[in-house]
């Protein structure tokens, strides 16, 4: 039998996605020889029901038009075809039909979020289908050793730190920098903020 296949998972509101995503996404893929990463919109985030969401569409649309110049990129829009909120759990689960058992897959998220893993809607079962990937940002250096020991010798294997290019970047900055009039350019990628611009995201 050949070696699995490596695939990243990088999921995200991406309202928009910006500079910051891609450099993770590279970093990790380069750090764990990934074959290629998927982006994946969230069409329904579970922790921001409450929150206004830009429509799925445009988020998919400009992280395609970010991806589309790195080969090793791509987008999926399987959890916009989906009812409903999106859980990873569900993701990783439909991914795994979709390409069968040689494929292993990285979970790509914030080195912070990771803390909150014991969270998610059930974390034992997505430990055993997938790695997680903690990418650490600008001021925020998590004990993951404590959070990879509290699910023992499963979280040892599948819970990981990498330091990633930290930029101090956020996608709600780059909302207020919209309405208020201010620049983006190099925030994102030109052709995401020209989209921006153009269907007059961000100005209400």
């Amino acid at each position: 039998m050949g070696e699995k296949k490596r695939v990243g998972i990088l999921g995200g509101t991406f309202d928009p996605i910006h500079v910051g995503h891609l450099m993770t996404a590279e970093a990790v893929r380069d750090e764990y020889h990934l074959d290629k990463v998927i982006f994946i919109p969230a069409a329904e985030p579970p922790h921001k029901r409450h929150q206004d969401v830009t429509m799925a569409k445009h988020r998919y649309v400009m992280t395609v038009l970010a991806t589309c110049s790195n080969a090793n990129f791509e987008v999926s829009d399987i959890e916009m075809s989906r009812p409903g909120p999106s859980y990873t759990i569900d993701t990783i689960s439909q991914l795994i039909t979709q390409y069968g058992n040689d494929t292993e897959f990285y979970f790509i998220t914030g080195a912070d979020t990771i803390q909150e893993i014991h969270t998610w809607d059930r974390i034992d079962e997505l430990l055993q289908l997938c790695h997680f990937i903690g990418a650490s940002r600008q001021g925020c250096v998590p004990d993951v050793n404590q959070i990879k020991e509290s699910f023992g010798e499963l979280g040892k294997q599948k819970i990981h730190r990498l330091e990633t290019p930290e930029l101090e970047i956020s996608s709600t900055d780059i909302r207020q920098r919209v309405k208020k009039g201010y620049s983006i350019k190099y925030i994102v990628p030109t052709a995401v903020e020209q989209y921006i611009y153009k269907q007059g995201l961000y100005k209400d």
